[in-house]
């Protein structure tokens, strides 16, 4: 039975597994390719009639809803800790920009154009509709670059030199940051507070495993 937390949960699901994301491209210059295009995916579903159509589905999530189940009761493990300070960093950031209807609009405008302009890709053989194309990549990192980045505080992405030194990396950290902070959005809306991590997370953890429960669950026949 879905109850409200579900959708809620989804919403946070996402904003975990974009931060995971952009920690992995970061320290490891890889990470779960279907999680990253799943997330990049949220931020053009604008106008998405539901929280897991946002995500193309409760499986866009699974790294996220596996991080909420397995590890958010746990505050032990430096890579967590780290891992949970960029999502604090990035609820702040999301709650800044609700400030500022100027930046959403841009961003929302921008956004549009950007998909405006991947329709030039879609004849090409290896264009994947969803894949995480570099060029998009590379479009929603400048645009994360030219929003996001200039609100205070700034989020410093900690990681190995030479990989947050490759452009194509330090775009992929970009872009899964601007998913975090479209995830953290639609958490805010679904009614997500910061004190909730604190003290509902065993509800939240308990939800994400049903909600894996159900993905993982035989089709009925």
């Amino acid at each position: 039975m879905k109850t409200t937390l579900w959708p809620r949960t989804l919403a946070l699901a996402g904003l975990l597994q974009a931060a995971r994301l952009a920690q992995d491209l970061a320290r490891r210059g890889q990470t779960d390719n279907a999680a990253f295009a799943a997330s990049l995916q949220s931020i053009l579903r604008l106008d998405a009639p539901s929280t897991e159509d946002v995500f193309g589905g409760a499986a866009g999530v699974t790294l996220g809803l596996t991080l909420l189940r397995d590890q958010l009761t746990t505050t032990t493990d430096a890579g967590h800790v780290e891992m949970l300070r960029y999502v604090v960093a990035l609820i702040q950031l999301e709650r800044r920009l609700s400030t500022r209807p100027d930046m959403l609009q841009r961003i929302g405008e921008e956004i549009q154009q950007i998909e405006s302009r991947m329709q030039f890709f879609a004849g090409q053989e290896d264009f994947a509709p969803d894949s995480a194309h570099p060029r998009r990549v590379e479009k929603l990192a400048e645009l994360y670059t030219q929003t996001i980045s200039t609100l205070t505080p700034r989020i410093m992405v900690s990681g190995e030199h030479g990989h947050l030194n490759n452009p194509a990396t330090a775009a992929g950290v970009r872009a899964a940051l601007l998913a975090g902070i479209r995830a953290a959005v639609l958490w805010r809306q679904l009614g997500g507070r910061r004190w909730q991590l604190l003290f509902t997370r065993r509800s939240i953890a308990n939800q994400a495993a049903a909600i894996l429960k159900e993905l993982n669950r035989p089709e009925a026949a």
